[in-house]
């Protein structure tokens, strides 16, 4: 039986070479694709993949809250973070968020269809690239240490600071949410109180330093 995977990175070229590759295995089907982390989480309702490969930093819902999402509904389908970044922020945040793989980006393709086997076989995949910050973090904890303040916020908090981070006004994040915009400034006020700041432009730097977005991505 083939294991089904859907894809989610922003960089079409980088998603198409994946495609391509994994396309040539006969025990792989690419079931879909998604340029953001909500088409992503759409997509995995919908499709119900064995297995997703995440990038992280992507526009409009990053990987983590992604991955929370989807695992939140759909359990059984197992998330392979697939990034660039192999600092420790991303890669304990990824864990916790439900993924159950983790791969560098510049690894070989033969490791990524390695790392999607195993996953898919209930295993857990961590690069050895990596595999120091997991023992260095202790992944086993079921909460993040006290001193990481992004995790005062919510879920919806994050989502909200993240469209805020890329420059969307509250209109269109209302609009994009379903959400009100009194609902939305409820929020944002909530997040600048929590978080001790004052501006949109500290709230940007907030969120580029935490990982929530990049200026790489």
């Amino acid at each position: 039986m083939s294991i089904s995977v859907l894809l989610a990175d922003d960089h079409t070229l980088f998603r198409e070479g994946m495609r391509s590759l994994l396309h040539k295995e006969l025990n792989i089907k690419v079931v879909g694709e998604a340029e953001n982390g909500r088409e992503a989480v759409k997509l995995a309702l919908e499709l119900k993949p064995d297995v997703i490969v995440m990038d992280i930093t992507m526009p409009d819902l990053n990987g983590m809250e992604a991955t929370r999402k989807i695992k939140k509904v759909i359990p059984q389908t197992k998330v392979i973070c697939l990034s660039m970044h192999s600092d420790r922020r991303y890669v304990v945040d990824m864990f916790r968020a439900g993924a159950t793989g983790y791969l560098i980006k510049s690894c070989a393709y033969k490791e990524l269809n390695n790392a999607i086997h195993i996953v898919a076989a209930n295993q857990v995949y961590i690069s050895p690239q990596i595999a120091h910050i997991i023992v260095d973090a202790g992944i086993g904890e079921q909460q993040p240490k006290n001193g990481n303040i992004k995790w005062t916020l919510t879920p919806r908090e994050r989502e909200i600071l993240q469209l805020i981070a890329e420059g969307k006004n509250t209109k269109y994040i209302a609009h994009h949410l379903h959400k009100s915009t009194k609902t939305v400034e409820t929020h944002r006020r909530n997040i600048m109180k929590k978080l001790k700041l004052t501006s949109i432009a500290e709230l940007t730097k907030f969120a580029i330093n935490e990982g929530i977005i990049s200026l790489d991505s």
